[in-house]
């Protein structure tokens, strides 16, 4: 627990102050942006950017990682929450804290067992794809709102706010793509112009805000945030005993995605540092209880967010002291007057929002692993488009059920190499990528992967077509440098073989088993039932039976059976 502050030196001081100024100018807006993202009221995305950050700052090892709201969970909640209740009402901010309260309740279940590992299981592609169908889904959801109204045929344009917003989008885009390269031609330090440039919302907002009032766009229809109340959130212990079990699915979803995108992020700027060390457990603890803090502040569920907190590294920041600097302000903001916030157009924050989630697209993830892997791009292209067509939850669950069946395929069908000596070593490579010796009557086959039930059928069908097609053979040598494990079912397997093989008249060796694989299988027969040797590297099979392989003949010693 603060294990950044026992360290602390004066010097950290001055960059953590600075990122924690720069973060607080650009949680306002997007607070409340996200806010209304999750069907609720501005004000909330201010509430759940305060105590959050604190306790992850007591509990999380990031020294970087900015907590707060985030585009994708703000979805996650509002399509948890609108078949339960109306955006808007009481009954809907009672279920967005109680669903925060068990997204946190389940982080601090998970670290405190220890299975932060889990989350390994959710590939890359997956994630880039539910990020993309998201995107998508979030900018399309705020189109209503950027032209202050339906977009259906027929409809009435509502001018006022069809050029606030659209100007706003052309503005932030235009900031985006060009104001950083400006600024450094301007002579600003590269680091000061990309700061500058992810404050650009700040200056659209602010200028919005100002035509809001000098044009008087209230009456002419254009849409604001309205009254924020002044004042601190109050302690929230509000919950519904009818929707316990309605919202723990999509609590477990949420938390696994929180972590997901926390540790992602984190990740990312720990190895800027020069490998800043996470422990994923205590990740999950610190995000766990900033999620039960936004649930007693009256929030909803948060997670770190990897744009957020790049400009928080960018800024300056070095220990999480930033984020405390940055909760404090928020705290200020809301206790201070707060009838300008009243001012801010939705238009714009709708503007805002769609600029964000346009940097979530992440296309380059796709093209690599279309030229890489097409199993991947296309797990990536279904769960894309199962958010996008089944919706949020069952588009993770097809990510999920995507990885798995991935994996499962994989494991399935083992890659098993023939191997041949290259010529003048004691190297043995797969013959169809280099030039390497064989000899008649000899088969030497390398599994690349452990041997479990799941291909242990794949692996003997893929050995029968390797002795018909090396008709002649009398030794079958399985190197098993590659295997780090066998299964009950795998072994019977293996017996299975060996009686076929012996029927045959071929001798079945192994060679190069490793240590943890041989003691188990010296609790088998196995071992008393092989019907040839066990050998300790391959070049000590091939130099034994080549020389026996016409009478098929037994070699002289080989590895003793507690060898690793």
């Amino acid at each position: 627990m603060l294990e950044w502050l026992r360290p602390y030196r004066r010097a950290a001081l001055p960059g953590d102050i600075s990122a924690g100024i720069v973060v607080a100018m650009m949680m306002i807006p997007q607070g409340m942006a996200y806010a209304l993202v999750a069907g609720l009221p501005p004000a909330v995305g201010i509430y759940a950017s305060i105590v959050p950050p604190l306790l992850y700052a007591l509990f999380g090892t990031s020294t970087t990682q900015s907590v707060g709201p985030m585009a994708i969970i703000s979805l996650m909640t509002a399509s948890t929450l609108a078949p339960l209740a109306t955006p808007g009402t009481a009954l809907y901010g009672v279920l967005a804290a109680q669903l925060a309260l068990l997204s946190g309740l389940v982080l601090l279940l998970c670290g405190l067992l220890r299975i932060g590992f889990l989350a390994n299981f959710f590939s890359r592609p997956v994630m880039s794809g539910f990020t993309i169908g998201s995107a998508i889904v979030i900018a399309w959801g705020q189109l209503r709102t950027l032209v202050g109204g339906p977009i259906e045929i027929g409809m009435t344009p509502h001018w006022p706010s069809i050029l606030l917003g659209v100007g706003s989008l052309v503005l932030l885009l235009a900031a985006r793509s060009h104001l950083a390269p400006l600024l450094r031609q301007l002579r600003v330090p590269a680091a000061a112009a990309d700061v500058g440039a992810k404050l650009a919302p700040i200056a659209v907002v602010l200028g919005a805000m100002a035509l809001v009032q000098q044009l008087g766009l209230v009456q002419m229809g254009v849409a604001t945030t309205g009254a924020v109340p002044t004042g601190l959130p109050g302690l929230n212990l509000a919950t519904s005993s009818q929707h316990w079990q309605a919202l723990l699915q999509p609590a477990l979803l949420i938390g696994f995605m929180v972590f997901l995108i926390s540790m992602s992020g984190a990740q990312a700027l720990a190895l800027k540092r020069g490998g800043e060390k996470l422990v994923s457990n205590r990740e999950l603890v610190g995000l766990g209880a900033a999620n039960v803090g936004s649930a007693l502040t009256g929030g909803f569920p948060v997670t770190g967010s990897l744009s957020r907190s790049a400009v928080n590294f960018a800024a300056g920041a070095n220990t999480q002291l930033a984020s405390l600097i940055t909760a404090g302000l928020l705290a200020l903001a809301l206790v201070l007057p707060t009838g300008w916030l009243a001012l801010l157009p939705l238009p714009t924050l709708a503007a805002t929002i769609i600029v964000a989630v346009l940097g979530m697209l992440d296309l380059s993830t796709l093209r690599t692993a279309w030229r890489y892997d097409r199993a991947d791009a296309l797990a990536l292209l279904a769960t894309a488009g199962g958010v996008l067509v089944l919706g949020v939850e069952a588009g993770v669950l097809v990510g999920v059920a995507l990885s798995m069946v991935v994996l499962i395929w994989r494991a399935s069908r083992p890659h098993i190499a023939v191997l041949g000596r290259i010529h003048g070593t004691e190297h043995f490579r797969n013959v169809d990528r280099y030039s390497a010796e064989t000899t008649p009557g000899l088969l030497m086959l390398r599994v690349d992967a452990g041997l479990f039930f799941g291909n242990v059928d794949a692996v003997n069908e893929r050995i029968d077509e390797e002795l018909v097609a090396h008709a002649g053979t009398r030794h079958l040598v399985l190197v098993l440098s590659a295997v780090n494990a066998i299964d009950t079912s795998a072994l019977f397997g293996l017996e299975e073989l060996n009686s076929s093989l012996n029927r045959r008249g071929v001798l079945m060796h192994l060679a190069e088993v490793k240590g943890p694989v041989m003691d188990r299988l010296k609790e088998s027969d196995l071992l008393s039932k092989l019907n040839g040797q066990i050998f300790l590297s391959a070049a000590i099979a091939w130099d034994q039976l080549a020389g026996s392989r016409a009478a098929g003949t037994p070699a002289a010693a080989t590895q003793p059976p507690g060898a690793p």
